[in-house]
């Protein structure tokens, strides 16, 4: 059990390393929760520093993720405290686990005052370890309408909901193999959920027409 707890504990701090507010004192000596639409997270660098800082601060945060599933998750040592009822091996469990560990330190961070962002990065970096194909699907949607939108949230959300989808078409369409389809899918069904939920504020912005769109260029104070 204590090996469990650990290996949990460490992926919540890793995941709660405030990386957008680190980097928006370090460029401009600001809090980025001060600014723009004072979210912790790399659409609103995005919006504030620019696209440089906004990209690399995704890119941090989806690394955050494929820490907790590929380090992290090594120090498990095969004495997982419950019994697994999943099609997945123990290890591949603990994967899962550390992942969505690292996804709620970043939301809800211990390092500044559990207000972080809204975990869509860190989701990405650990599933995309999991579900290779489908996440690349899924951020090749989120490219998609971003450029088409300007819209991050709903980037986002589109894909978000676009995993399930996906791994539905995929495995049931084209007859793709997904390992553990049956227990992934409702898995990424409740991710989903989870990015509705820390985007409801977004949603209600897009649909009053009245969302921040994004830039190329860096947002003048």
């Amino acid at each position: 059990m204590l090996n469990f707890i650990v290996i949990v504990f460490l992926s919540y701090l890793v995941g709660s390393i405030p990386t957008s507010i680190i980097i928006s004192k370090l460029v401009r000596g600001i809090d980025i929760r001060d600014h723009g639409s004072g979210n912790a997270g790399g659409s609103n660098v995005f919006r504030v520093l620019g696209w440089k800082f906004g990209v690399l601060t995704i890119l941090l945060d989806a690394t955050k993720g494929a820490i907790a599933v590929v380090l992290i998750a090594r120090l498990y040592l095969g004495s997982f405290p419950f019994a697994n009822a999943t099609p997945f091996d123990d290890f591949t469990l603990v994967q899962i686990i550390a992942g969505i560990a690292a996804v709620l330190g970043h939301i809800w961070t211990v390092f500044a005052g559990f207000k972080g962002g809204k975990g869509i990065a860190t989701a990405l970096g650990f599933l995309i370890t999991i579900i290779t194909v489908d996440m690349l699907l899924a951020l090749a949607v989120f490219i998609a309408v971003v450029s088409f939108s300007k819209y991050i949230s709903l980037g986002s959300i589109t894909a978000a909901l676009s995993i399930p989808v996906i791994m539905i078409i995929r495995e049931n369409i084209f007859h793709a193999h997904i390992q553990s389809y049956g227990t992934i899918l409702p898995f990424a069904i409740a991710i989903a959920v989870l990015v509705l939920y820390t985007h409801r504020a977004n949603v209600v912005r897009l649909l009053n027409g009245n969302e921040n769109r994004i830039s190329l260029s860096r947002t003048k104070k």
